[in-house]
């Protein structure tokens, strides 16, 4: 894993006030704060220095809002109809971004962070996810949230399910894009027993939350936004359990 300089880390340090600033300068123009125009070229000037910056440290800004304006017509749209919406679409659309920057300033992050899982593919649609939940605005744009978290959803099953361990609740032999089979089959295998009862319960919930939010037919930010946190909250289960198995196995190898 590459290490960050101390230069490195005093960007990010820096870095990361500015993100708040401009997180927050967002938040208060869409919700009662001051006028656009007064705070516009403000907003404009951070966002051309934050930009170089995260290009230093290889990182992808966020934030798709070139100005205030673009901000205003994305939550004027009719989807994020109070303040409480705003707000917490903005602190999602940068919590990545400031939990990688806190990570750097610390000295514990590469741009490998950003792929805790080890499954690469996995690791890209999450971003795209992401991506495509900060830039959407209509109902058609929220549902390709959801088809983007069910492709998230088969390559983890693809990436963990071994057919010669994990066996089907229902003894049905899944095709291979048969996820909730595999997942479900994973999560019974690597958490059985009584000890890992609520894990499993906790995995399983966050399973069929992800799979029914991807099917909506009617979409808006508020179940764009569930799915993706769903989604992520599956993946990051999984990885969980299957790097536990690994760390077990490297200490006994080690003894």
């Amino acid at each position: 894993m590459k290490g960050y300089s101390e230069e490195q880390r005093i960007t990010a340090s820096n870095l990361i006030k500015d993100i708040e600033a401009q997180r927050e300068l967002m938040i208060s123009v869409s919700t009662g704060g001051p006028r656009i125009d007064d705070v516009n070229e403000e907003y404009k000037n951070r966002r051309h220095f934050n930009i170089l910056r995260l290009k230093e440290l290889g990182i992808e800004n966020p934030n798709p809002y070139k100005d205030l304006w673009e901000w205003y017509h994305r939550w004027s749209n009719g989807d994020m109809l109070t303040y409480r919406l705003r707000r917490s679409f903005l602190r999602d659309m940068f919590s990545q971004l400031i939990d990688e920057l806190i990570a750097i300033e610390s000295g514990a992050s590469s741009r490998a962070y950003r792929e805790p899982t080890g499954w690469p593919l996995v690791d890209r649609q999450l971003e795209k996810m992401r991506a495509q939940l900060a830039r959407s605005e209509v109902e058609e744009d929220y549902q390709v949230v959801g088809l983007i978290a069910r492709e998230t959803i088969i390559s983890l099953a693809q990436a963990v399910y071994d057919p010669s361990k994990h066996k089907t609740i229902d003894g049905v032999v899944p095709s291979n894009t048969d996820a909730k089979r595999m997942l479900e089959a994973f999560i019974s295998s690597e958490l059985a027993g009584k000890t890992n009862e609520h894990v499993r319960k906790y995995a399983k919930s966050a399973l069929s939350l992800a799979l029914a939010l991807q099917h909506k037919r009617t979409a808006n930010y508020q179940f764009a936004a569930l799915c993706s946190e769903a989604t992520a909250s599956v993946v990051n289960s999984i990885s969980i359990v299957t790097e536990r198995k690994s760390d077990k196995a490297e200490k006994g190898q080690d003894t």
